[in-house]
């Protein structure tokens, strides 16, 4: 049967197909042409499209502050963990090498000194155990050494000559003291053979031990200082960076509620007014937590780690001058090498301004007379230099000062005290000269001891200090392993809060 078909419709020609047919046959458009669409940027003329771009920018910007925060933070942290709790401390205990060493050499120049009258000074026994437990000190900070130098072979190396050289000078002082018992001489009054030995065991310390101790705690101490600055540096250049990267987000933040206005005309977004809100409050938080683990690493450092080394090295230094003095009068044939050596390592405790006075143990103690007498600490100019002139032109008043204005007084009087052992000496009296250096008829030995207690005192205020900027670092650090991630994380879904309503309109 032939079928007709519709008026209106030429001969030869298929009719048109059926409404439903015909929308059923369209083909879709291509996956290409989609991309191509995507690429001519079609989806920005569309609201959807113009929140879709806002929500990426804002999402992206809180990602750069999240990444920025945590880097910083963990420089913080690293910064804490290094100078309060690694290499700050241990290159602390590396500075009582040199004192363990040099206070073993006074012990036995003390034992020697002493002779028979096992009952001068603080005792030959006393003498003994004292040189043992400086031995075991010297020892334990080697160690600390070691652990420092790490892979520096230069520095590992200089621990390892320390510790070689310790068992020599053992040996020498064993067999030193072993001539000092046999000869059972009275107090100084050395024979030859005893001196002789020591001044074998003393020359391998002062020489070769005692220097290359000092250089170890003065390259860790250069380190530690280098790490400090870098890991500062890196920690005030992540405060910028937080705030750079959290204005950004801000901006951002700020355009999209300011789109969101000005297209659905409503006033605000809640949700994106708590963002903006949560946003500013991690940046201000981050930045100000920055800020404050720098201010607390730098008073860890300058009012803590930095006065702390330099008052081990005054302390040490103390201690090898004063032995100096029993070095003075058992050693007569080196009396005036003992006698600069002296007057050096005090110098480089108090240097007084001598003007133009020649530079001598009698200028250098009417020096300190004049200079000292007068002198209050955290008052006005400080007249003189070295470890205390330091200290004091960075004193604080207060506790502080107060410290070290008992120390200057202390060592004034320490110094009083070599002034007449001195004169005693060169007037010929050198019996009564060892009389009022072992304390016999002074009280020399207990006032240096006055003297190194009040520099502990002085030394424990900047441990005190120092301990007081780590806890405040520490405890400025606690929770912010979450912090940022939990607050960015946050922000993310009050964006997401906010734009969603708005794209729902549009389904």
């Amino acid at each position: 049967m032939t079928m007709t078909p519709p008026r209106g419709t030429p001969a030869g020609t298929a009719p048109p197909p059926a409404p439903s047919a015909r929308r059923t046959a369209e083909p879709q458009r291509p996956r290409g042409g989609r991309l191509r669409a995507f690429a001519r940027g079609r989806w920005l003329r569309t609201i959807p499209g113009r929140i879709g771009v806002h929500v990426v920018l804002c999402l992206a910007a809180i990602a750069a502050l999240l990444a920025v925060l945590t880097v910083a933070i963990g420089n913080a942290r690293d910064s804490v963990q290094a100078i309060g709790h690694d290499a700050g401390p241990q290159v602390v205990a590396t500075g009582t090498l040199y004192f363990a060493l040099s206070d073993m050499d006074a012990q036995v120049s003390n034992v020697l000194l002493i002779g028979r009258d096992h009952d001068l000074g603080i005792g030959h026994d006393e003498s003994l155990r004292l040189y043992e437990r400086r031995r075991a000190e010297a020892d334990a900070a080697a160690v600390q050494a070691a652990q420092l130098a790490g892979g520096d072979p230069a520095l590992r190396r200089t621990v390892q000559e320390v510790l070689d050289g310790l068992g020599r000078y053992e040996r020498l002082v064993g067999r030193a003291m072993e001539l000092d018992r046999q000869a059972a001489h009275p107090p100084g009054e050395l024979p030859k053979q005893v001196v002789d030995a020591y001044r074998e065991a003393t020359d391998l310390m002062k020489l070769e031990l005692l220097p290359k101790a000092y250089n170890i705690t003065l390259d860790t101490g250069a380190q530690v200082r280098q790490d400090y600055e870098t890991k500062r540096s890196a920690v005030l250049t992540g405060r910028t960076w937080v705030a750079v990267t959290g204005l950004v987000a801000l901006l951002f933040l700020v355009a999209t509620q300011l789109y969101l206005t000005r297209t659905f005309r409503r006033v605000l977004n809640p949700p994106l007014v708590l963002a903006t809100l949560a946003a500013l409050a991690l940046t201000a938080a981050g930045a100000g937590l920055l800020t404050a683990q720098a201010g607390h690493m730098r008073k860890a450092k300058e009012d803590g780690f930095d006065s702390i080394l330099q008052l081990s090295r005054a302390r040490a230094i103390s201690h090898s001058a004063f032995a100096d003095e029993s070095r003075y009068l058992l050693d007569p044939g080196r009396a005036d090498t003992y006698e600069q050596t002296y007057l050096d390592k005090s110098l480089s405790v108090i240097q007084p301004d001598l003007g133009d006075a020649p530079v001598n143990l009698e200028n250098y103690h009417a020096g300190l007379e004049e200079k000292l007498g007068s002198f209050r600490a955290g008052e006005g100019d400080v007249p003189f230099l070295g470890f205390f002139g330091d200290e004091a032109r960075a004193v604080e008043p207060g506790r502080e000062a107060d410290a070290l204005q008992k120390t200057l007084q202390a060592y004034l009087v320490v110094q009083r005290n070599d002034a007449r052992m001195r004169e005693l000496a060169s007037s010929g009296d050198r019996a009564a000269a060892v009389d009022l250096r072992m304390g016999r008829t002074s009280d020399a030995i207990s006032d240096f001891g006055a003297y190194d207690a009040a520099l502990a005192a002085l030394t424990a205020v900047h441990q005190d200090a120092f301990d007081e900027a780590i806890r405040d670092a520490d405890g400025g650090l606690r929770g912010w392993n979450a912090v940022p991630a939990g607050g960015a994380a946050a922000i993310a879904l009050l964006i997401l809060a906010g734009v969603r309503p708005r794209l729902a309109e549009f389904r």
